[in-house]
């Protein structure tokens, strides 16, 4: 399965809440599911209640469109988080946010983790002093993350970190970040309770363990 490229907004539609896939366009007048609370087709209004195994499958897609993930990158981390101890769902959780786009965007340099992946993609984005163009790179604690040198005028990062200042600043505790040099620290994998996620873990584990 490829990665949807599609209108965003419907995404948020069909899983019937904010998936904050379009920055600051989620959290203002124009979110279309506060203007179309209904799942997005001609029969939208019509779709009657989900089965066990719709609901399952509805909330594992819900976590492989926060995380802009196709199904075989969604199922390897979930092969993962299931050989490590302890419960499967909340190492799930805590293995996505340690991924390089989850990071540049809690830290505040990007306003989507759509955007976030884009600044990995296109080599603006080093660990540890090297280049690291890959989205899904798992971050080790104390690992450094900075903005390239020829990349820390770019508009998109500047004009999202003046934004997060003005709201208060990020909120992610695992990370150490100094906007003046565009330097994140990944201090620790995240606790659950910090994470804040809107997804129900465990019926992304019964799904696959059906």
């Amino acid at each position: 399965m490829s990665r949807n490229i599609g209108a965003k907004c419907r995404l948020c539609r069909r899983e019937k809440v904010k998936l904050f896939l379009k920055g600051d366009r989620c959290l203002g007048g124009k979110c279309a599911l506060e203007k179309r609370a209904y799942f997005p087709g001609q029969h939208g209004k019509k779709i009657s209640k989900l089965s066990e195994y719709g609901l399952r499958l509805r909330e594992k897609q819900k976590a492989k469109r926060i995380y802009g993930m196709n199904e075989s990158q969604f199922k390897r981390f979930f092969s993962i988080a299931e050989r490590k101890p302890g419960a499967t769902g909340e190492y799930l959780l805590k293995l996505l946010e340690s991924r390089l786009d989850s990071t540049v965007y809690r830290s505040g340099f990007a306003a989507s983790r759509d955007l976030a992946r884009q600044l990995v993609l296109h080599g603006h984005i080093l660990v540890n002093n090297k280049k690291v163009n890959i989205p899904s790179y798992i971050l080790k604690p104390n690992d450094v993350v900075t903005v390239k040198e020829k990349s820390k005028n770019l508009v998109v990062i500047k004009s999202n970190i003046e934004k997060v200042k003005e709201r208060g600043g990020i909120n992610s505790p695992w990370l150490e970040v100094n906007f003046d040099e565009l330097r994140i620290v990944f201090k620790r994998m995240p606790e659950e309770s910090e994470i804040g996620s809107i997804l129900e873990k465990q019926l992304i584990v019964e799904f696959y363990k059906k």
